[in-house]
């Protein structure tokens, strides 16, 4: 599928403010997972293994990218296994949106310099940018 650029940026603004959303809780939160990224909306089986909160704001659009802000660390991850996906709640605690992750070398939609999370060890993101579709 081939996307316009004035599309893309719709898009992307309409998941910056689906994950910015809501007001129950200060900012929403990146929650990461191993396992293969399931049906949004379903039981979730697979081991949660950090989260990382984002700003209120979650970042930026242009031209159909999202630049996320400054997102905080988990300073100590809950459990240890390789990431394969996450998902970001908004400020509600509801889904807006699901990402694949794999390492460098993968396929993913995020991708880490290492997909290999341990138990008790902090898990950063120094910066990410997700593009909305191609043109």
């Amino acid at each position: 599928m081939k996307i316009t650029t004035t599309r893309r940026s719709a898009i992307a603004q309409d998941l910056i403010a689906d994950m910015a959303a809501g007001t129950t809780n200060p900012n929403p939160v990146m929650e990461i997972y191993t396992g293969t990224i399931p049906a949004m909306g379903g039981t979730i089986s697979d081991t949660l293994l950090a989260t990382l909160t984002l700003t209120a704001t979650v970042g930026t659009e242009s031209g159909g990218v999202i630049t996320f802000d400054t997102i905080t660390d988990d300073s100590s991850a809950d459990a240890t296994g390789d990431a394969g996906w996450c998902r970001v709640l908004d400020r509600d605690g509801g889904e807006a949106v699901y990402f694949t992750i794999s390492d460098t070398s993968g396929s993913g939609e995020i991708k880490f310099n290492s997909a290999s999370i341990v138990a008790g060890t902090p898990v950063a993101v120094s910066s990410l940018t997700v593009t909305v579709g191609g043109a």
